[in-house]
Parts: C-alpha cells; sequence; structure tokens
C-alpha cells in the first residue's frame, strides 16, 4: 500500500504546528508567564525552545521520514537487527492513548464555553463568583461533560476517517487558519482596552524585581520546561507527519516554521489575556483558573463581551481540536501500519477504545472525586502527571540516544536525513552537544517533574 503523503507543504505545516498548538500553550504559557515574571520568562522560553526543542522536533521528524512509518516499525526499519529500540514505539502508542484519555474533556470544556457565551448563558453583571460557580457545576455535572466529550471524540475520528488530505489536512488548513485570524483580531481588540499598556509590559518588559521574588533558578526551570513540553514532543505525535513528508525541505528548516507558529500563537495568546486583565483589575498570577473562570468574567464585563468570548472559545476550540486530531492521526495509522487496518476499520476500533478511556476524566469530577491516584491528584492531573511528567521526557531522551549513538541509528544517518532538501543544515560539529549536553538537560526536566 503506498504511503499518504500531503498535499502541499503548507498542509504539513499547519498540520504539524497544529499538533504542537494545544491547550499547553494556549492557556499555560499565559499563566506561567504571569506567575515567573513576565519578559525574562519568555526570553529564556525562546532560547529553550531553540537549543532544546528543536533539535528533538528535528529527530522525531527525521526517524519519521527516513522509515516513512509510524511508531514501532520506524524504529524496526532504522534499529540494528537483534536491537530493542522498538519497544519505545508501543510506549509512544500507549502515551497518545493517554493524552487522549483527558485531552479530550479539556477539550470538550472549550466547545462548552464557546456555546455557553454564544447562546448568552454568561450574562452582563456576573461576578468572579457566579463565573467560578458556572465551572463548578460543569464539573459536578458528568451528563455534560460527556456529551461535549463524546462529541470531540466522534467528530475527531470522522475527521480522520476522511484520510489523509481529505480529512486531517483540509480541517486543519481551515481550522489555523481561522485560529491565526481569531488570534490577531482579540490581540488588537485587547490592546485597545484601557490600561492595556500596563498588561503589555508586565508581559514582555523584563521585570527584574518579580523575578527575584520567584527566583531565577525557578524562572529558568519553568521556562525549560515550557519550551520542552510546548511541542507535544516524546510519543511520536511528531513522527508520523514525518513519515507523510516530502524531501524537498531540510528537517531544521521546517521545524524552525513549525517552532514558530507555535510560539507566535503563544505569544500572542498572552496578548490577548494580560492587557484584557490589567484593564478590569483581574489577577494576572490565577493559574490554571485564568482561563474558566477570571477570564470569563472579564469578558462578561466589557462592551460585547459575548461576541469577544464567544470568539475567544472558538479560538481555543481550534487549538484543542487541532491536537485531538493530529494524535488520533498517530494512533490510527499506527493500527493501520501494524495490523493491516484499513482506514475506516482504525477509526471506528479506536473511537469506541478512547470513548471508553475517556470516561474515568469525565468522572473524576463528579461521581468519582474522591478518587485520588498519583501522589493525592485527581484522576485528570494523575494521566497528565504521566505523560507530562514521564513519558515526555523520556521518550525524547530515548528519539535523542537513538539519533546520535552508535547503538542507534546514529549521527551520520541521522545527519544525512535531516538535511536531505533545501534549507537550515545541521552542523556536524553539534555533535558534541547534541550527545553530551542536550541528554543531561532533559534529564534535568525529568527529574525536576518527578520532584
Amino acid at each position: 500500500m503506498k504511503r499518504e503523503s500531503f498535499k502541499s507543504r503548507l498542509g504539513f505545516l499547519l498540520v504539524s504546528a497544529g499538533c504542537a498548538i494545544g491547550i499547553g500553550n494556549v492557556w499555560r504559557f499565559p499563566y506561567v508567564t504571569g506567575q515567573n515574571g513576565g519578559g525574562i520568562f519568555v526570553l529564556f522560553y525562546l532560547i529553550f525552545l531553540v537549543i532544546m526543542g528543536l533539535p528533538v522536533l528535528t529527530m522525531e521528524l527525521a526517524v519519521g521520514r527516513a522509515s516513512r512509518k509510524s511508531a514501532v516499525l520506524g524504529y524496526k526499519a532504522l534499529e540494528k537487527k537483534g536491537s530493542k529500540w522498538h519497544i519505545h514505539g508501543w510506549v509512544a502508542i500507549f502515551g497518545c492513548c493517554m493524552l487522549m484519555m483527558y485531552y479530550t474533556t479539556v477539550s470538550g470544556w472549550m466547545v462548552t464555553y464557546f456555546f455557553k457565551f454564544l447562546t448568552g448563558s454568561f450574562k452582563s453583571g456576573m461576578t468572579t463568583e457566579d463565573t467560578a460557580q458556572a465551572f463548578s457545576n460543569l464539573l459536578g455535572d458528568p451528563k455534560q461533560m460527556a456529551f461535549w466529550m463524546i462529541l470531540t471524540v466522534v467528530v475527531g475520528f470522522l475527521v480522520c476517517s476522511r484520510g489523509l488530505q481529505n480529512g486531517l489536512e483540509k480541517i486543519s488548513k481551515f481550522m489555523m487558519t481561522a485560529l491565526l485570524l481569531l488570534i490577531v483580531v482579540l490581540a488588537v481588540h485587547s490592546l485597545t482596552l484601557s490600561n492595556a499598556a500596563e498588561g503589555v509590559k508586565f508581559y514582555l518588559v523584563p521585570n527584574t524585581e518579580a523575578v527575584a521574588a520567584v527566583g531565577l533558578k525557578n524562572v529558568i526551570t519553568a521556562a525549560m520546561n515550557q519550551a520542552f513540553f510546548t511541542l507535544s514532543l516524546g510519543v511520536a505525535a511528531m513522527e508520523i507527519f514525518g513519515s507523510y513528508m516530502g524531501k524537498d525541505h531540510t528537517l531544521a528548516g521546517e521545524g524552525v516554521r513549525i517552532c514558530a507558529l507555535d510560539t507566535f500563537v503563544a505569544i500572542m495568546a498572552g496578548l490577548i489575556i494580560f492587557p484584557a486583565c490589567f484593564s478590569y483589575n483581574v489577577e494576572v498570577n490565577a493559574g490554571p483558573s485564568l482561563i474558566f473562570i477570571t477570564l470569563p468574567n472579564v469578558f462578561i464585563n466589557m462592551s460585547g463581551g459575548r461576541i469577544w468570548g464567544s470568539l475567544f472559545f472558538l479560538f481555543m476550540t481550534f487549538a484543542s481540536f487541532s491536537t485531538v486530531i493530529a494524535v488520533f492521526e498517530n494512533i490510527m495509522s499506527f493500527c493501520m501500519d501494524m495490523f493491516g487496518w484499513s482506514r475506516n476499520k482504525a477509526a471506528l476500533i479506536n473511537c469506541i477504545v478512547i470513548l471508553i478511556a475517556s470516561l474515568p476524566c469525565v468522572l473524576g469530577y463528579n461521581v468519582w472525586s474522591n478518587l485520588h491516584l498519583i501522589g493525592g491528584r485527581d484522576v485528570l492531573d494523575s494521566e497528565d502527571f504521566i505523560v507530562s511528567n514521564l513519558l515526555l521526557p523520556i521518550g525524547s531522551l530515548i528519539y535523542l540516544l537513538f539519533c546520535v549513538t552508535k547503538w542507534g541509528w546514529g549521527f551520520e544517518k541521522y545527519c544525512e536525513e535531516a538535511n536531505t532538501g533545501d534549507g537550515i543544515k545541521i552542523s556536524k560539529k553539534l555533535r558534541p552537544y547534541f550527545q553530551f549536553i542536550l541528554p543531561i538537560l532533559i534529564v534535568f526536566i525529568l527529574i525536576q517533574g518527578l520532584i
């Protein structure tokens, strides 16, 4: 069977960026920036994105493009006979499934809020207590949460069942174009609010006092974490798109474009959120509750708030759903490669599996609210801990070692694949950095995450 491929280079870039642009950088980036003193954090984030995120991204893409296969078979095609690197392929797919066990629920929250704003459930004059109560009511209602989660999963697999070009690529192009337009419109609107300049200053101007309060070491660690996690590396989510790529452009060049799109959306999200928070005297370091409690309250109280709230959560829906369909594509492609299933069979079986597997997260806030798993965390946080703190860093380390050590595929072969085509080349002088320094940085992130 001939390997499917993208219709256009733009399709590849938008789908790959869509996979990277998720709730993580639109929701997490602004609040982590808020907690870590603004501008200096953003600067460190950009440095770590280039020196850590980008190299591992090219490695994952290289394994995919050289093998033209999904996770397990990709390793098998490139590893030396008798070696066991391909075992990580199974772990990576498990990681993708686990990510979708809670990501589909959070994606469902975004759609819920879009509909709440659209239908006028959030009304002018509501207090922060009212918006907090609205979120509590959502979490306490298993039927409502299950409905939006099921809708997300079913629509996601329907899109992927239509094929790479007609499903994933077509929908991602539309969603990502809409997302980029929405984010510019929302940011421009936020910048016109009274007191917006204070928000921008807090966000992008380096503030040494704020950094001193948090501690420079903590700011640097937070920036490393964010730069590392923003690209969803280590669970073969990017490898699959490498396997659909052409050989016309170098992987570093394409990687830079994916990182640039990802970062543009993250930074613009901050330009929407901080000016709005400062204009309405809202705490900017509110943490994860920022998006579901603080921001709805801000939108309700601005003129035309119903429209701005609807647009914001439509943008959030596109950001989360682009990741959902990209990861579904990876899971399906794995089943098609490994078991010889047709695309429709892979879509149907995986749809049923993910629906059942996503239920614990939905029930974890109501029926099973007393269930505490890893270190007293609830279901969603436990699942997220396993994916974010274990599977992503360990997976990235395995891809790295596979690509740069003589026991794996090897640095020469990786470089040759990465540098095929026009664009930015990876210098062989980087070999010591890739072999000795980069693994230490990733191990540091892994240990920090476990502490």
